[in-house]
């Protein structure tokens, strides 16, 4: 469990949440719903807020105070659908920079805005299933489909959940942009490939050339 949580500070948090493919809703199953959300909390309880230039800080300011005003909003959105706080809130944790608190919400629905809308900020959101069907549901059931993970200890099994869940790139046990391969979204993230070949086929341009008649020998100039 604290592996998988490390990693998931990384992949949900990476650049203070400001990331497209920051993976900041999490789905848990029913049977290990608490003892996930408690970690999650440890985790975040303890990340330092601060200066992005000193090597101690975790999570820096955001992009600009409109940004860090959105976030807020989201936050406070979450609370107001009936999503539980965990760790974090609304309030700014410094009186200068564009701060928002690291921000754990449990109990939500994927109805919800927090679920459904992309945050751009440090903020997680714990979605419960009860069964693997009804987790491939949840996770396709987004407008977006740019980037996600799954965590177990079934690697094979693992590739098969990746099958069925819609999004451009997918993780096993972990979340890195890998630039040798196509990245791209379906759905609303977006249409085409960057990155790998498919990447620089958006550059070339293909001439079809038909011919009647005696073909030179193959290979011949």
């Amino acid at each position: 469990m604290g592996r998988t949580v490390g990693a998931l500070k990384n992949a949900g948090l990476m650049n203070n949440g400001q990331a497209c493919v920051a993976q900041t809703r999490i789905l848990v199953s029913d049977r290990r719903h608490d003892e996930v959300v408690d970690a999650l909390a440890e985790m975040m309880s303890g990340l330092q807020v601060g200066d992005p230039t000193d090597e101690a800080t975790d999570v820096g300011p955001l992009v600009a105070q409109r940004q860090q005003h959105r976030v807020q909003g989201y936050i406070r959105s979450g609370a107001d659908e009936g999503a539980r706080i965990v760790v974090g809130g609304d309030d700014a944790p410094a009186d200068r920079g564009w701060y928002v608190r690291p921000t754990l919400f449990a109990n939500a629905r994927n109805d919800m805005r927090i679920a459904r809308e992309e945050i751009f900020g440090p903020v997680l959101t714990v979605l419960r299933y009860t069964d693997e069907a009804d987790a491939v549901r949840i996770a396709n059931d987004s407008d977006y489909g740019l980037a996600g993970s799954v965590w177990t200890d079934d690697v094979a099994h693992g590739l098969e959940v990746a099958s069925a869940v819609r999004a451009g790139t997918y993780g096993v046990n972990m979340y890195n942009l890998d630039i040798s391969t196509p990245f791209g979204g379906f759905k609303q993230s977006g249409i085409g490939r960057e990155f790998g070949a498919e990447g620089l086929a958006e550059y070339v341009e293909l001439q079809a050339v038909v011919a009647k008649g005696a073909m030179p020998p193959l290979g011949a100039a």
